[in-house]
């Protein structure tokens, strides 16, 4: 039986001399594996369809068991050119790309992730802030993954009262009077929590330009690494380089100034 899926990849594994073992995150299916056989060689007609990050729409045939689908053809509508000329593009994308694999289960539709997906590689394509745009998605991805911070009021009293840290240990904010509470909760500016709170309900198709200073992003990566880190047991080859990317960047600015 041929089925017809749209689809982004998120892995590509050589499997073999010259096949792959390509995982797409598809809009009807949600993420699911496939065997593209022969897509190594350099004039397969699926050797671009299953590089990293392409977006295609893919024809499998599917047999009666629960065996991978055969890739049959694939027909590209975006290999987001631009972001695979840039490194730092290119990391951010493994990186999101990981992070959804490793969050998600296959065969559980989700056409909500594939258009988050999809306007990330694009917003990505186009240039964008690729760190906001991360930002973005890993607030998206602990909602996702159920560990969602709390972010409108306390989280252990339920009042509003500012100014407030966030305690990964309780979930949330803590106001002045809880933050005896946790020793450990994270100072944070109002514009740290405001911004992530926004992210949470923040329709991705509708970004604008956001300015975001220095020492806001350190925090709004510090906040949800760390909740990342306490919850979640991911150890991403991606993060680990992208890291490595951030560090040389930041020793290339100081050089600089």
């Amino acid at each position: 039986m041929l089925v017809k899926w749209e689809g982004i990849v998120i892995r590509s594994v050589d499997y073999g001399e010259s096949s792959k073992v390509v995982t797409l995150f598809t809009r009807e299916n949600g993420k699911l594996g496939v065997m593209a056989r022969g897509a190594k060689k350099t004039k397969s007609r699926l050797a671009a369809v299953s590089q990293l990050f392409s977006h295609s729409y893919y024809l499998c045939k599917a047999g009666p068991g629960t065996g991978m689908p055969d890739l049959s053809q694939g027909d590209m509508l975006d290999s987001f050119r631009n972001m695979r000329q840039s490194l730092t593009a290119t990391a951010y994308a493994a990186y999101i790309a990981e992070l959804l694999d490793r969050l998600t289960q296959e065969k559980e539709p989700n056409p909500y992730l594939f258009q988050l997906l999809l306007h990330t590689f694009h917003y990505l394509d186009e240039g964008r802030d690729a760190e906001i745009l991360c930002r973005i998605f890993e607030t998206k991805m602990l909602i996702v993954a159920g560990i969602s911070p709390q972010l409108t009021a306390c989280v252990n009293c339920g009042e509003q009262r500012e100014p407030y840290a966030i305690s990964v240990g309780q979930g949330g904010l803590l106001c002045p009077v809880c933050q005896p509470s946790d020793p450990y909760a994270l100072a944070v500016t109002p514009s740290t929590w405001k911004l992530l709170r926004l992210f949470q309900v923040f329709d991705l198709e509708r970004l604008g330009d956001i300015e975001v200073k220095p020492a806001t992003r350190n925090q709004l990566k510090h906040v949800l690494r760390s909740f990342m880190d306490e919850y979640l047991d991911l150890r991403l080859k991606s993060r680990a380089f992208l890291e490595q990317l951030e560090r040389m960047e930041r020793m290339t600015q100081s050089d600089q100034d």
